[in-house]
């Protein structure tokens, strides 16, 4: 325990309540009076660290955010395993649905879910879990299709996101392979920055430079 208060600058009561509230694992009991913590000890209370001091979350949420945890941090996989949650944007309080219970809740056609699955557009959790979330995104395809958008376009649409999403992937793991005790806090930063808030800005302000150059272009012409 000393050595983890040393490691961490965190003290030994925060230590024991983060144990009690079960935000970290126990320690293996080798005496009565000595306990022995380990690596993922260390990892996960320089996590919890920075989740409260820096992203203002609360206990339960961070609980939330790890059960999703593989054994420990030391991979640039498991590494990103506690941000899952977040990245899925699913709703805590969203009902979840069967594929046929979802297929017969929002009487969705059949042939159309396994056309959108097979494409790419509708991508659920897991294969045999859906929620609104999937019924809104039908939703919308249908009413594109209704006014006529080509299919095509929805269809590259997700194309680019893929592609996006495995640049987003090389530049974690580039980020995480760079892991160190002294760095821990700061990779923590850069990770949430990229895959949140930067990621946003950069998407965000390249769709207000297209459609302002459109504007501009539009109102140039009249």
């Amino acid at each position: 325990m000393s050595e983890l208060v040393e490691e961490t600058k965190v003290p030994k009561s925060t230590i024991l309540y983060y144990i009690k509230e079960g935000l970290l694992p126990n320690a293996v009991k080798i005496k009565s009076n000595v306990h022995k913590y380990n690596d993922e000890h260390l990892e996960l209370i320089k996590y919890i660290k920075y989740m409260k001091e820096e992203m203002g979350s609360s206990n339960e949420q961070i609980k939330q955010a790890l059960q999703t945890k593989n054994n420990s941090f030391s991979s640039s996989y498991t590494m990103l395993a506690p941000l899952m949650n977040t990245l899925s944007g699913e709703n805590v309080h969203c009902k979840h649905y069967t594929k046929k219970e979802f297929l017969e809740h929002f009487e969705i056609n059949t042939i159309l879910l396994e056309k959108l699955l097979s494409d790419g557009i509708l991508a659920p959790i897991s294969e045999d879990n859906y929620t609104d979330k999937e019924a809104s995104i039908i939703n919308l395809i249908d009413n594109c299709t209704e006014v006529g958008i080509d299919y095509k376009l929805i269809r590259a649409y997700v194309k680019h996101a893929q592609s996006l999403a495995s640049l987003e992937l090389e530049m974690q793991q580039q980020l995480c392979s760079l892991k160190s005790k002294e760095n821990f806090s700061t990779l923590w930063k850069i990770v949430f920055d990229t895959l949140f808030n930067t990621k946003e800005y950069i998407f965000n302000r390249a769709t207000y430079k297209v459609f302002y150059g459109a504007i501009k272009d539009e109102l140039i012409g009249k």
